[in-house]
């Protein structure tokens, strides 16, 4: 079972960045398809991008041209950069692999992005 820690997030006004890191244990990270994901106060959970083991990247239509995610592989991590930001960016944000499986994926305590001016 793959560990995944997210840190990184914050509150930001609106056009500001952040970064966000997400640590991951275990021997699969490597090859594994990753993804980012957000939860928003009452609405369901939200691919937001995802990454091949490659670097293949895959972007919501919401997040594209603004966000960007990155893995390095030698050190087990993902990353988010996401750069003008906007309120309704507010959610907490998840990494794990890609897909995931309801009711059967394990998902880490998230990272809390609050964009507000």
């Amino acid at each position: 079972q793959v560990q995944l820690v997210e840190s990184g997030g914050g509150l930001v006004q609106p056009g500001g960045s952040l970064r966000l890191s997400c640590a991951a244990s275990g021997n699969k990270f490597s090859i594994s398809v990753m993804g980012w994901y957000r939860q928003a106060p009452g609405k369901q959970r939200d691919l937001v991008a995802r990454i091949t083991s490659g670097g293949s990247t895959h972007y919501a239509d919401s997040v594209k041209g603004r966000f960007t995610i990155s893995r390095d592989n030698a050190k087990n991590t993902l990353f988010l950069q996401m750069n003008n930001l906007k309120i309704e960016d507010t959610a907490v944000y998840y990494c794990n692999t890609w897909p995931t499986f309801p009711g059967r994926t394990a998902w880490g305590q998230g990272t809390q992005v609050t964009v507000s001016s």
